[in-house]
């Protein structure tokens, strides 16, 4: 397994800076981010100089490109948004294979319209399945076209809430360019550690061979999400299962301010 974190961990707009400073608190690859090269997540276009920027910073940093963020809303109840959406996605895409990115991450959605993370109570109308699957679809297209796989990942306010909802999904699409990206806090809201070590093992052995990256963020008993090593999630059971599985991509860790990520690092690396 490769260690990495997320490059918006790390302020600034430069890719080579953010990159250095990946490289610097112990990470060797990252999921990059567009922000991190001064555009938006999900821009109308990526000029050609910012993407010759992102691959020198990444060969002088040393830091690989494990995956790049493509989130949008892909349950939005307003089509025209989830239209605009699946747009921009189209550039990300094109981004990444560009860039020799093998997976861009989604976002299986929301109904609620203001927040793509947020829960609503729509969500587990089939309708929203399948908005979601419709968009899904018509993203595979793109991948495909471009060689590139996309990454989905179960979170309780989403439409796909589980390992099994996401195998469901990749059942339904039929396509090899479909891969799981599975974060243990994102797998509960409320649990004991040995529920919380129950549910992630449970998901492990569901999801085995389609998991593309694996994030390391914790999350405390109450529910607030919390540091890697500081919530209630197994982190040595959680590796050891990964590596049991066969699991060997990238171990990702986000959500923890940039001062903490040499001391995560630290923690993550022991246990790979």
């Amino acid at each position: 397994m490769r260690l990495g974190i997320f490059a918006k961990t790390f302020p600034g707009t430069d890719p080579a800076a953010v990159l250095a400073a990946v490289k610097q608190a112990g990470y060797e690859t990252t999921q990059f981010n567009l922000a991190c090269a001064g555009l938006p997540s999900m821009p109308d276009v990526v000029p050609a100089d910012a993407v010759a920027a992102i691959r020198a910073a990444a060969r002088s940093s040393g830091v690989s490109l494990a995956a790049l963020s493509g989130t949008y809303n892909m349950a939005h109840p307003d089509k025209a948004v989830r239209d605009d959406g699946l747009r921009r996605l189209g550039v990300v895409i094109e981004t990444a294979a560009a860039l020799d990115i093998p997976l861009v991450t989604l976002c299986t959605g929301s109904r609620n319209a203001a927040d793509q993370w947020a829960y609503h109570s729509d969500n587990a109308d089939p309708s929203a399945w399948s908005d979601m699957a419709a968009e899904m679809e018509k993203a595979l297209a793109l991948a495909e076209n471009a060689g590139v796989d996309l990454g989905i990942e179960p979170e309780q306010a989403n439409i796909v809430t589980s390992a099994g909802d996401a195998m469901r999904l990749i059942a339904d699409m039929g396509s090899k360019h479909l891969k799981i990206v599975l974060d243990p806090a994102n797998l509960f809201e409320h649990a004991t550690p040995d529920e919380a070590r129950t549910i992630v093992a449970a998901a492990i052995d569901e999801a085995a061979s389609h998991i593309a990256m694996a994030h390391a963020k914790d999350r405390f008993a109450d529910g607030r999400f919390a540091t890697s090593g500081q919530g209630v999630v197994d982190f040595p059971d959680f590796v050891a299962r990964l590596k049991g599985v066969g699991f060997d991509g990238a171990l990702v860790t986000h959500g923890l301010p940039a001062d903490e990520a040499p001391g995560v690092a630290i923690f993550l690396r022991r246990l790979l």
